[in-house]
């Protein structure tokens, strides 16, 4: 495995390790509700946030690798970002036809800091110069518009709704479909 290490001006992306610490932020995460408001799926426990992040290890390690579950640190949080607790997640996996589906979710007490422009610009960054992919994609819920205008901001397209795409307590719920290929990327700004 060759460890996904990405900086930007306030945040570094990093792989997960194998600590409590890592665990309880992303349990700290994926079991607040109001994080998972948008998600397809409800909060989780730390139980199940523990296994998912043995997951996230098993994935780094495959010889062909797909999928990149990361922890997103401030860089301030610690002088070497493998030291800092993550305060969000980023995912990108990687589809046929050099594509991939990226997001990310963030702590609510690091909203509206610009966080997630910056985690979807250096994920952009790495899809298209060291994976080498073609086209990404990005799915969000129709009723989370701070979403909707990072990917906007970045040069994202709105490809249309996907109708009833989530089936989450009881209710079926539609999603924005949006889409941003390497020739449309104007790089990282600095």
């Amino acid at each position: 495995m060759v460890p996904v290490r990405l900086t930007g001006p306030r945040l570094a992306i990093r792989e997960y390790h194998h600590t409590p610490e890592d665990v309880d932020a992303l349990h700290a995460l994926l079991g607040d509700p109001e994080v998972t408001r948008h998600l397809t799926f409800g909060p989780r426990d730390r139980d199940t946030c523990a296994d998912q992040l043995e997951l996230y290890l098993e994935e780094a390690m495959a010889e062909d690798r797909s999928t990149y579950q990361l922890a997103v640190c401030r860089r301030e949080d610690a002088e070497d970002p493998a030291e800092a607790v993550p305060v969000a997640h980023a995912g990108l996996t990687v589809g046929g036809f050099r594509s991939a589906e990226l997001g990310c979710v963030l702590r609510p007490e690091v909203w509206g800091r610009g966080y997630a422009t910056e985690i979807t610009e250096l994920l952009c960054g790495f899809a298209f110069g060291p994976l080498g992919l073609h086209r990404l994609a990005a799915r969000t819920d129709v009723d989370n518009p701070a979403a909707a205008r990072v990917l906007t901001k970045l040069g994202f397209r709105l490809e249309g709704r996907i109708r009833h795409d989530v089936h989450k307590g009881g209710v079926w719920s539609d999603s924005h479909q949006y889409s941003l290929l390497v020739d449309e990327w104007p790089g990282p700004t600095e």
